[in-house]
């Protein structure tokens, strides 16, 4: 039996401390839809998407009202495209991402992600053709995200793939130039992607999953951020006591929602997502739980510690309440996304080295970073390539999701809406990395991928 004061605490969370399941997600396996007509198989994909998914959403809006949970997304996740497309040989996928796009619209999810590549040890003609199609896709459709992975510590890093990158980046931004370059907010590069993230851009539904199953991501950061006001002052241990319990009780939460939404739909549940989202909204932010340990500003001395801290805690409080617990796992720190590093963005105070540092101890990487437009191709490959060395070696999950706004320089804003939010422009270190991107080749895994 639950006391009264804990469904009075739960309560306090979903009202005033922005709790709330960030999203359902639904992965689909498309590998049955390949096929060598490429009309053919779009129609597979589209009529199997509506088959699987076409009751997600209702089914997301019957839980939520039934029992008082804000869910605020409901979303697919499929097969890599450029696995499916490979039996066409199609040389432009956009057809495929329009049906998926489709689909997506049918169904009524916030967004479908997919439309992906692994690429970290070298590149097939079907993952070459599906990297040339990502800004077309993204431009010409509204709900489709693309990924692409182009580094593991098994395998070291693509050089090749990490320059192709760069470039559809900048292409992406210039396609879209009219709303601040948005497809490259659909658009993430991965060093070791994992199979069954939840979260948009990034979600795919990776091979060695089932034919469909419901993951669960959860948020949380304005709960974790009261909870500590109560422990102001205390010693580390307390704080990461305290992260703990919170993480505990928000994990708790979202198995239900994850296990519920699964037998409505008569599919496996596949994982809860412990990492904590921000959102735009005042008290639903990272920076702010930073903050209160004790941090004059995110990016202060002491930030990458404190971020570390809140990592491991949420990590070992959410494994105590689900034994099925995946996907990314830990803080976000999407500079958009998060008023906290906004302001700190904004304030000179949280710069890209500074959040690329973070990254080392964080759930994934940099995330939603609006650089100048006039930022070189090169330029962004190499900060890909950063932080896909610091995927490898650490044996983490890492990301790059990066905005070169048109027309944009620092100072200035780029404003995309919804959960994506609002950027400040950054500024990037002028240096050429024209050379050292133009050598290509792989950069060979580290010596302790050798685990065998």
């Amino acid at each position: 039996m639950f006391q009264r004061n804990e469904i009075l605490q739960t309560i306090e969370m979903f009202d005033q401390q922005h709790l709330d399941i960030r999203t359902i997600t639904m992965g689909v396996s498309l590998l049955d839809c390949a096929d060598t007509d490429m009309d053919r198989s779009c129609t597979k994909i589209y009529d199997k998407i509506c088959r699987l998914a076409g009751a997600l959403v209702r089914t997301g809006e019957e839980i939520e009202a039934e029992f008082g949970i804000p869910i605020v997304n409901k979303r697919v996740s499929v097969t890599p495209i450029a696995l499916v497309a490979a039996a066409s040989g199609a040389r432009d996928d956009t057809p495929y991402a329009k049906a998926l796009d489709r689909a997506a619209r049918e169904i009524g999810v916030n967004f479908l992600g997919g439309f992906s590549a692994l690429v970290h040890k070298g590149m097939t003609e079907a993952d070459r053709a599906l990297i040339r199609s990502i800004p077309e896709a993204l431009a010409e459709t509204n709900l489709v995200c693309a990924s692409v992975n182009v580094g593991s510590t098994r395998a070291g890093i693509n050089m090749d793939a990490v320059a192709e990158m760069g470039r559809v980046v900048k292409r992406a931004a210039a396609l879209t130039a009219d709303n601040g370059g948005m497809a490259c907010a659909k658009l993430v590069v991965f060093s070791n992607a994992v199979e069954d993230n939840p979260f948009m851009a990034g979600a795919f539904h990776g091979v060695g999953e089932p034919e469909c199953e419901i993951h669960v991501g959860v948020s949380g950061p304005g709960v974790v951020e009261h909870a500590l006001k109560a422990v102001r002052g205390e010693p580390f241990d307390v704080v990461a006591e305290t992260i703990k319990k919170t993480a505990f009780r928000i994990t708790r939460m979202g198995q239900l929602v994850a296990q519920e939404a699964a037998a409505r739909l008569g599919v496996p549940f596949g994982i809860v997502d412990l990492s904590l989202a921000p959102t735009p909204a005042v008290g639903d932010s990272v920076a702010a739980i930073l903050e209160e340990m004790g941090l004059a500003s995110v990016g202060a001395p002491g930030t990458t510690a404190a971020l570390a801290l809140l990592n491991d805690a949420v990590k070992k409080g959410g494994v105590m309440a689900s034994s099925h617990v995946g996907g990314l796992s830990g803080a976000f720190i999407p500079v958009s996304e998060d008023a906290g590093m906004i302001a700190a963005a904004e304030a000179g105070r949280l710069t890209i080295e500074k959040l690329e540092a973070m990254t080392c101890v964080c759930s994934v990487g940099l995330d939603m970073i609006a650089v100048p437009g006039d930022t070189p191709a090169e330029t962004i490959s190499a900060i890909i390539a950063d932080e896909c060395a610091i995927g490898m070696v650490n044996n983490k999950t890492t990301a790059v999701r990066i905005i070169p706004a048109p027309g944009k320089t620092v100072g200035e804003r780029v404003d995309f809406g919804g959960l994506l939010g609002s950027a400040p422009i950054m500024p990037v270190n002028p240096c050429s990395a024209a050379d050292f991107i133009a050598r290509g080749g792989r950069v060979p895994a580290p010596l302790h991928s050798l685990k065998n």
